[in-house]
């Protein structure tokens, strides 16, 4: 929003008129608009502009080319500028501005044109576009009735709507102007009271948050002590009775922002980018300035010194820059508003006080993005979690901040230390003495949280020391130190520092400012400079020797102290991205032909043995029938299965044809059954000892389907000449499978154990941290298993 924010203001309404009470800065400026381009001369393509130059060519040609090119620079550039329809009007029409405000609210018709004003309330000015240059570049005391290029009359009239268009969310478009606030009105008969809730959730205008409306946040917003909620009412009501008709009757607080271009951002973002900029800062601001004024009368009392302090200077001819300094002085409300510009502006954080009552603003920091398309960057809410869980950071900060996912495996990485300024307050806050019981024991915990947080640490490893539920406590005190920017969620940093860093594509500011902040912070240590840092921590990636930080840069476990604070200090600019280590699983050429080999042996054998029991039994009871009738022995039944066994099954039922098989399944239908036998016996266990041979090679040829799907990727020449990438271990198929169990053959079992168990996590999408986490096993564990399968692994470093 630091892009387009021009300004912000108050205007109030009252029986007496409308009235622009304060705004910051005192003179804002609007931002150019051609409307067609400007050529310059400061490269050759400037010269392009044909319209121009074929009306200023000159009848011979040569002389053209003899023309010095400095006096081609266009002196007067007005017409290039856009410049709003109201300025292209015609003048004679216009009205007197009066000295003072009629409580008509028009202004009757004057023939003195130096008083003379457009339809839409602006004197009479030189014809200037609005940003070139400035509108604020006016004498002194046109600034005291005019505001980016309207009388402050107009605007105040325009910002205060009817009663029945208060209380719900304001967005108003003029030209190159878009004005966003939540005005507020008095009730029918004057008085400031708090909205009753309606029996209906939804009421006009779009609620903050999940099906809760404006009018909802605001009852939510009022304080619980009935002893300042009955003071204020009491004090309202007094001054209602001394005021009259004169009490303000509406106020609004507007944001002002200087119109996007809606051809630069994808569709829909604009009106994303104005509800955000509405929700977090014009309507939380509003909701406590209308709280105050049903207490305390506040927003009236503050309109009333302004007005007057404004008055007084404009009638002594002071400079209008004097009296908005004068007001920072005199008043509550304007160093507020000005603070909240200076913060939106510096994309930080707004901490202001509003009668008494602190109160913490911020809009998301990538915000700005959405005014620009990025086809690099895909939208935010199609992002999924890397898990593939819900959001752990909410709805309020899951849209245009960036933040990386809510992991056990991340750490916390303080912003603000012990010794700043915003960190000893927190502190003194917690450490207070006028918490209760409950309330300090809370706050004893979190100062625990906060002391133990380290980036070496992660957030499951703090959980575990602090005996907390790590998404019903850690994550809630994440978050809320994430959303007010004193820490963020960073990598796990190695306690030897022996991590592998990489520096980012681009910097957050100069190289130059940087350097001069590194030198100033560690001046007393002898450190390389951070350029040279940079250097040497960039080139490591590349090299085959160890590239961690220890080895590239510390190199003597002495220094490790000093070096924390170097990477510490730069983590928190974001001048380092940390590598993770991912891995893959790859199936190489010898391992594929050795499955295979396994699978034509175990196949051949398969088939056999289902031949010779589907065969078998209608053979011997011929044998048998034959032996009795004709005196035949089993030896001729034993050389037949032989015979049978040894021929191959698909050879022998495809040459038959289909009159044959018929034959052949009636001879192989059951017939006299003869008393058992001790070899019936034996070729009961021999059939057992099949069905266990063939429950091993049931994990391998698990169905017909598959064993076609097998012959199929065989047949058409499969990839067993190159080596082969498993995408998937977790959802592997079945040949996958067996590559994966052939792995592991001749390996330590306990090893080929923790192996089996972890390789679903080696699909190049799980770091290390996440591996070790998941699968509850140690760094020296994942080691062990990557040097025994070295072979089949393929392990590279990416950044999270």
């Amino acid at each position: 929003m630091s892009e387009t924010l021009l300004c912000i203001l108050l205007v109030t309404s009252s029986a007496k008129g409308s009235n622009l009470v304060y705004h910051w800065p005192p003179s804002p400026t609007i931002t150019p608009r051609l409307a067609r381009p400007l050529p310059a001369n400061d490269f050759p393509g400037a010269l392009a502009d044909n319209p121009w130059r074929a009306a200023n060519s000159p009848d011979n040609a040569a002389e053209e080319q003899q023309r010095d090119l400095s006096r081609l620079a266009i002196e007067d550039d007005s017409e290039y500028y856009w410049q709003r329809p109201r300025l292209r009007r015609d003048r004679s029409v216009s009205f007197t501005q009066p000295s003072s405000h009629p409580t008509s609210r028009r202004a009757s018709p004057s023939k003195e044109p130096k008083d003379a004003y457009e339809l839409d309330g602006t004197r009479g000015v030189s014809a200037t576009s609005p940003g070139h240059p400035a509108s604020g570049d006016r004498v002194s005391g046109d600034e005291y009735s005019t505001l980016l290029g309207y009388s402050a009359e107009f605007l105040a009239q325009i910002l205060c709507p009817q009663s029945s268009m208060c209380h719900q969310k304001f967005e108003l478009v003029v030209d190159d102007l878009a004005f966003l606030g939540h005005p507020v009105c008095a009730d029918a008969d004057g008085g400031w009271r708090f909205k009753a809730e309606k029996p209906r959730a939804a009421a006009r205008g779009r609620g903050s948050k999940k099906g809760q409306s404006p009018q909802e946040e605001e009852r939510l917003l009022t304080p619980e002590r009935a002893e300042r909620t009955e003071r204020g009412r009491w004090t309202g009501q007094q001054a209602q009775a001394q005021a009259g008709d004169a009490g303000m009757q509406t106020f609004h607080f507007v944001v002002v922002l200087d119109l996007p271009d809606p051809s630069s951002s994808a569709s829909g973002n604009i009106a994303k980018y104005f509800d955000t900029i509405y929700e977090q800062v014009a309507f939380n601001v509003t909701a406590v300035l209308y709280q105050e004024q049903i207490l305390d009368r506040y927003v009236e009392a503050q309109s009333e010194l302004l007005g007057s302090l404004r008055e007084d200077f404009a009638n002594r001819g002071e400079s209008f820059a004097d009296f908005m300094y004068e007001a920072l002085k005199v008043s509550t409300i304007a160093p507020a508003m000005k603070t909240l510009y200076e913060s939106i502006k510096q994309n930080t954080i707004a901490r202001v006080t509003i009668n008494a009552l602190p109160l913490e603003l911020q809009l998301p920091p990538y915000l700005d993005t959405l005014l620009h398309a990025d086809e690099e960057l895909e939208p935010e809410e199609e992002r999924d979690d890397e898990d593939g869980e819900p959001d752990a950071w909410g709805p309020e900060m899951s849209f245009a901040w960036r933040l990386p996912a809510l992991t056990p495996w991340k750490a916390l990485l303080r912003l603000d230390d012990d010794e700043s300024e915003q960190g000893y307050q927190l502190l003194m806050q917690l450490r207070a003495a006028q918490l209760n019981p409950e309330e300090r024991d809370l706050a004893e915990q979190l100062i625990r949280f906060l002391d133990l947080a380290s980036v070496m640490l992660s957030l499951a490893e703090m959980a575990s020391l602090l005996d907390w539920h790590l998404e019903s406590q850690v994550y809630p005190a994440v978050r809320w130190l994430v959303l007010h920017r004193r820490a963020k969620i960073v990598d796990v940093v190695h306690p030897s520092l022996k991590t592998v860093f990489s520096i980012p594509q681009q910097f957050p500011a100069p190289l130059a400012t940087l350097s001069a902040e590194f030198s100033r912070t560690f001046a007393d240590v002898d450190v390389p400079p951070l350029p040279k840092l940079l250097a040497m921590i960039s080139t490591a990636t590349h090299k085959q020797s160890p590239n961690h930080f220890y080895a590239t840069v510390v190199g003597s476990k002495d220094l490790v102290s000093v070096y924390l604070d170097v990477v510490l200090w730069m983590l928190k600019r974001d001048l380092l991205i940390r590598l993770h280590l991912r891995i893959r699983i790859v199936a190489t050429v010898e391992l594929k032909k050795h499955v295979r080999e396994q699978w034509e042996e175990r196949r051949a054998r398969r088939r056999s043995r289902s031949r010779a029991r589907s065969i078998g039994p209608g053979r011997s009871r011929e044998t048998s029938y034959d032996g009795e009738h004709r005196g035949g022995s089993d030896e001729k039944a034993a050389h037949t299965l032989e015979t049978v066994s040894e021929s191959s099954p698909v050879e022998y039922w495809t040459s038959m044809s289909p009159k044959t098989a018929r034959k052949q399944a009636r001879q192989m239908s059951p017939g006299p059954v003869s008393p058992p036998s001790s070899r019936s016996c034996s070729s009961q266990e021999n059939g057992r000892h099949d069905e266990k041979v063939d429950d091993v090679d049931e994990e391998f040829l698990s169905s017909s389907a598959d064993e076609g799907k097998w012959e199929e990727y065989y047949q058409s020449g499969g990839s067993d000449n190159i080596p082969s990438m498993i995408n998937d271990p977790a959802r592997a198929n079945p040949l996958e499978r067996r590559w994966l169990a052939a792995m592991s053959e001749g390996k330590d079992p306990h090893i080929a154990r923790r192996f089996e168990r972890i390789h679903q996590y080696f699909d190049g999408k799980c770091s290390d941290d996440e591996i070790l986490y998941r699968a509850e096993i140690s760094r020296k564990q994942l080691r062990e298993v990557l040097h025994h399968y070295e072979e089949y692994l393929q392990t590279f470093l990416h950044p999270s």
